[in-house]
């Protein structure tokens, strides 16, 4: 039988602001991408979101990112390898701390928005991200784009890697994601979602922006938790995933 992770991001509120649904969503996905108080998350989120999980049984992610508040760690920045590692490193540990008090542990590393995108063609900044994770924990799994210099660099410094694909994001005929400013970005009819979910389970293909079907082998599948709907989504894609034959488990 087909499996594949299913991963969301999660804890994305502060304060008494709340954008995802964490409750009902770590009860359909099998993994958690956990805002770590860079793009959003504060520690009292962090520690209810690590405290429903471990419950549940989903494995803890910590989404790393940019210091980045305002902009939701979505803006473009410039930030000094050894200074994003230090960073990256930083939010793992704190993370962590929430996730062992929960009886759990921080499963893998996940870059969110502005960074997950630039880590795929930029060296440097990969580099950085990759030298946090070391400095956290040489053991941590990292999950990124298939093909990135993030995935590259992590493998090459004896990190597991884990690809990832999105049923709500369009891809380039690269196999990069489109850009949120572009037309089209955001996939967001359910029906499609679900197609697309399915395929990319079964067979490790997905229609692009432009109508091409280019190969996107991953491990894992991304919801975004931030979007309309994203409860009823996510049932959805898994009832449509198990009903295809295709089992939901962790991949750490």
């Amino acid at each position: 039988m087909t499996s594949i992770d299913l991963n969301a991001d999660l804890g994305e509120g502060f304060g008494r602001w709340h954008l995802t649904d964490d409750d009902r969503l770590l009860s359909v996905v099998t993994s958690a991408n956990v805002a770590c108080g860079f793009h959003a998350g504060d520690p009292a989120t962090m520690r209810r979101v690590c405290d429903l999980a471990a419950e549940r049984g989903v494995r803890i992610g910590a989404q790393v990112a940019y210091r980045d508040l305002a902009g939701f760690g979505r803006r473009a920045m410039d930030v000094p390898p050894a200074e994003l590692a230090a960073e990256v490193a930083y939010q793992i540990g704190a993370l962590e701390v929430f996730a062992r008090a929960a009886g759990s542990r921080v499963s893998y590393v996940k870059p969110h928005g502005a960074l997950y995108n630039r880590v795929v063609h930029d060296e440097d900044q990969a580099g950085a991200v990759v030298d946090g994770v070391l400095l956290a924990d040489t053991t941590l799994p990292v999950l990124g784009l298939p093909g990135s210099r993030l995935l590259e660099l992590a493998a090459k410094a004896g990190l597991p890697t884990v690809p990832e694909a999105f049923a709500d994001r369009a891809y380039t005929d690269e196999g990069t994601l489109v850009p949120r400013g572009v037309s089209g970005a955001l996939v967001t009819e359910p029906e499609v979602v679900v197609a697309r979910s399915v395929e990319l389970a079964r067979s490790g293909r997905v229609e692009t922006l432009s109508g091409q079907r280019i190969e996107v082998r991953a491990r894992s599948l991304c919801l975004h938790g931030d979007t309309a709907g994203a409860v009823a989504l996510a049932r959805l894609v898994r009832e449509r995933l198990e009903g295809a034959g295709v089992r939901l488990e962790a991949f750490a």
